[in-house]
């Protein structure tokens, strides 16, 4: 895992994490409005498992052609049945995914780097805490929403029980605990422009590192 260091770094990172259904998307948007380029792990994530590539061949040969739909695409839901609660198998997947991740992660950073050095760049990490990622970035923006708000939104986003949502939430750190490793937070309660405004104000405090 690469170790960041700010004294050879070309550009500044801004790691953006917060619980599920917290509104990390609605936030990087603004930054990406306010002129922050996005690298966002979920969307690597599903990348380097399509069709043809080494993480979905990987897969495919240690839980076999069950995981893949039809179409020959990964099933997500499938593997993420197959993993949860099982700590032997998800820690195998992510040894499968992660190093991949991590390398789209650099090519990108590089790339958006190269273009113009005084770059900050955003980058979207929703399991950024638990994965222990924080090495990797300048400063680190949490998005806060109350567990039960956060619980009511991922079940209305998801369409599935009040159950099955703090089910999913309790695979996550609490994010009381996340709060620890902020250098900013959003509180995202509110309305959009309550949103928009602590999001500007932290893009100016940025300007300034």
């Amino acid at each position: 895992m690469m170790t960041k260091n700010k004294s050879d770094s070309r550009c500044f990172l801004l790691g953006v994490t917060g619980g599920i259904a917290s509104g990390k998307s609605t936030v990087s948007g603004m930054l990406a409005e306010l002129g922050s380029p996005l690298i966002d792990f979920d969307l690597i994530a599903r990348q380097v498992v399509e069709p043809g590539t080494e993480g979905l061949a990987k897969i495919v040969d240690y839980f076999g052609r069950q995981v893949l739909t039809e179409e020959g695409s990964m099933d997500r839901k499938k593997v993420a049945n197959i993993v949860f609660g099982d700590i032997e198998k998800r820690k195998k997947l992510e040894s499968f995914t992660h190093p991949l991740i991590h390398e789209a992660f650099c090519r990108q950073a590089e790339a958006i780097a190269a273009e113009d050095p005084e770059a900050i760049i955003q980058v979207a990490v929703p399991l950024l805490i638990e994965l222990n990622l924080q090495h990797l970035f300048d400063k680190i923006l949490v998005v806060h929403i109350p567990s039960e708000i956060q619980e009511k939104r991922l079940a209305e986003r998801d369409n599935i029980t009040p159950q099955a949502a703090a089910n999913i939430m309790k695979s996550q750190l609490p994010i009381a605990e996340k709060l620890q490793f902020a250098d900013f937070v959003v509180d995202n309660t509110g309305d959009l422009d309550y949103t928009r405004s602590q999001v500007e104000k932290i893009w100016h405090d940025l300007q300034k590192e």
